[in-house]
């Protein structure tokens, strides 16, 4: 099975509060093209469930790929998956999720540093990598031996051609 980590869109820099920070244009669109994107790599086009940080930019992200990826089962915001989330808890919470619905793929949307952790936390000795914003990994994932690889990692400037 799949397991997807994507980084937000690109955010304004100021906003009332961390939380409320919402996506530039830019940001809306580096994630409509990373979604459709994606939709192309999902296994069987499918996308079981999805995780999404309560902040506005995740969610607004999560907005914006919906439009273009398949429709998912099921779509949770999680507390749990904003910026300083604790990785190690989140990947147990991942493992658990599969082991009990055996989804064929899951999308987290969240935050740096957690998606850079988190993404760690599923291979040994790697090093948790730099996100650019809309940025996207793919965890393979076994459920009956608990085993992962990092397959991916993609940013909207490899898949689209420009800066990001």
């Amino acid at each position: 099975m799949r397991i997807y980590i994507m980084r937000h869109g690109e955010a304004h820099t100021f906003a009332a509060s961390d939380e409320e920070r919402p996506l530039t244009d830019r940001g809306e669109q580096q994630s409509v093209e990373m979604a459709r994107w994606l939709a192309q790599e999902l296994p069987e086009g499918k996308l079981d469930l999805v995780l999404v940080s309560p902040y506005l930019r995740a969610q607004q992200t999560w907005s914006a790929c919906a439009a273009v990826l398949p429709e998912a089962k099921s779509v949770l915001t999680e507390d749990g998956i904003t910026p300083y989330g604790d990785s190690e808890h989140v990947a147990s919470y991942l493992r658990a999720l599969v082991s009990v619905d055996n989804p064929v793929s899951i999308l987290l949307v969240s935050h740096l540093p957690l998606v850079g952790y988190l993404t760690a936390e599923f291979e040994a000795d790697l090093q948790p990598p730099m996100f650019p914003t809309s940025s996207i990994s793919c965890i393979e994932y076994n459920p009956q031996t608990e085993q992962s690889e990092v397959l991916w990692m993609k940013s909207p400037s490899q898949v689209m051609g420009y800066a990001s």
